[in-house]
């Protein structure tokens, strides 16, 4: 059965997160996915905070930058969460942007090499190894910690390209793919991991609910606008996705609030909340197993969606 969290948005205020952990645990929801961006808030420490206040909720990590820790500070962060919280923190590593890397002068000459080398050492500190590396990123000399996770989570990679996909296949035990998820992609990107058994799959979903469908059409299409003019690479996998550029191309934001129900329900959990309720339902179809349902980035208008959050997740 999919599991339905809600995001925490980089622009949201630090202090609020013990309040939404709070609000989502008592309300019947499954899970908070703390967002990690430079130069923005800090995961782990969020995470902290939001498993310190809760009772049953996940919290789920999403992303660390591969190389923005060393391999052994991320095992550190992540087994001290795992005791915090025995069973209910899921760590996601990835790439990190690269622009961003450069800025704090860690990019590294292979991204897909550094992300292989942090994920294999991190899963190896977490299963209790003592673990030497000299590679091209990671240098570990006789590292162990000192209080690995009884039972280490997944480690789940926040990764788009194919060369990534299969990696994750390799190395990782799932994946954490962004915001627009949709079932179609979901399906292209497992593929891309070579479908291992036992892989899990977190998807975050841009989430916009109001009791009008044309309201939530109208407020989400200027986003999507943007993602096809940046040529987000989750788009292609659409089945209806030259005819959605063709339509744009012609017609700009008003031709994708017109364009049909059945686009929007592929896209996200976007319009009604029956409207939602089916896009999840096609996201568990498709192998999904965790769902971070991706509020407005302003409080003011992505926090009131916490509501639609807990009626999704007790429906």
């Amino acid at each position: 059965m999919t599991t339905i969290g809600m995001c925490f948005p980089r622009t949201w205020p630090a202090a609020l997160v013990t309040d939404v952990a709070r609000r989502l645990d008592a309300g019947g929801a499954d899970e908070l996915w703390i967002i990690e961006d430079c130069f923005y808030t800090a995961g782990p420490t969020l995470s902290a905070a939001a498993l310190s206040v809760t009772e049953r909720l996940t919290v789920g990590l999403g992303i660390l930058p591969a190389v923005a820790r060393t391999a052994a500070v991320t095992a550190m962060e992540i087994a001290t969460l795992c005791a915090l919280a025995p069973g209910r923190f899921l760590p996601g590593i990835g790439h990190g942007v690269q622009e961003w890397m450069g800025q704090m002068g860690v990019r590294p000459k292979s991204p897909l090499t550094a992300l292989d080398e942090v994920t294999v050492a991190v899963t190896r500190l977490l299963a209790g190894e003592t673990v030497s590396m000299d590679g091209k990123t990671v240098y570990l000399d006789n590292v162990k910690l000192d209080a690995p996770p009884a039972e280490a989570p997944p480690i789940l990679l926040g990764v788009r390209g194919p060369k990534s996909l299969a990696l994750a296949g390799r190395v990782g035990g799932g994946i954490v793919l962004a915001e627009p998820a949709s079932p179609s992609y979901v399906r292209a990107s497992v593929e891309n991991a070579g479908s291992p058994e036992g892989f899990v799959v977190a998807a975050f979903s841009a989430f916009c609910v109001r009791t009008d469908r044309q309201a939530a059409y109208e407020w989400t299409a200027p986003w999507l606008a943007g993602l096809l003019e940046e040529k987000n690479p989750a788009l292609p996998a659409l089945p209806f996705y030259d005819d959605l550029v063709r339509r744009y191309d012609e017609l700009g934001v008003p031709g994708l609030v017109s364009m049909p129900t059945d686009w929007w329900l592929e896209l996200g959990p976007i319009g009604t909340l029956d409207d939602a309720a089916t896009h999840l339902d096609a996201l568990e179809a498709a192998g999904v197993h965790h769902v971070g349902l991706f509020p407005d980035p302003e409080v003011e208008h992505g926090l009131p969606q916490l509501e639609h959050v807990l009626a999704l997740a007790n429906r």
